[in-house]
């Protein structure tokens, strides 16, 4: 073989490791909802990517008590009213990591780059299960 083939075969070689390196450029764009199972509880994560030029564009993550209702800033009260101070900043502090998790997937577009957070581990599994199935649904 002489040194143009074998140039030229390593260039194709090089060129299909690159393109199977792409990841997220098979996504199609649009907007895709994906939803996690619930936990002993109930809850759920529900999760929206928006897609463009074949990248992860936007995320969006929420986590629903079992009632349908969002885990935000009154996650924790009783009755609307801060009984256990501590149960509550708990509480908060598993729904400040989810939208951690969401900002880290819209940047990295990677969900492997997107790290658990101790204290809020039932809401990273919610999260990424619920990007899976929404990325499962950009992929076809």
């Amino acid at each position: 073989m002489n040194n143009l083939s074998l140039f030229a075969c390593l260039v194709l070689v090089v060129s299909f490791l690159f393109a199977g390196c792409g990841g997220n450029k098979v996504l199609k764009d649009g907007v895709y909802t994906g939803l996690s199972g619930a936990d002993d509880r109930g809850a759920w994560g529900e999760v929206v990517i928006t897609v463009e030029g074949g990248r992860v564009a936007g995320c969006e993550f929420v986590t629903l008590q079992k009632d349908g209702s969002a885990k935000d800033g009154d996650y924790g009260k009783i009755n609307g009213v801060i009984s256990n101070q501590d149960f509550y900043n708990k509480a908060q502090f598993a729904v400040n990591a989810a939208s951690q998790y969401a900002r880290t997937f819209e940047e990295t577009g990677d969900l492997k780059s997107v790290d658990a957070v101790s204290g809020a581990t039932i809401a990273y599994n919610q999260f990424t299960e619920a990007v899976e199935a929404a990325l499962e649904k950009a992929r076809k």
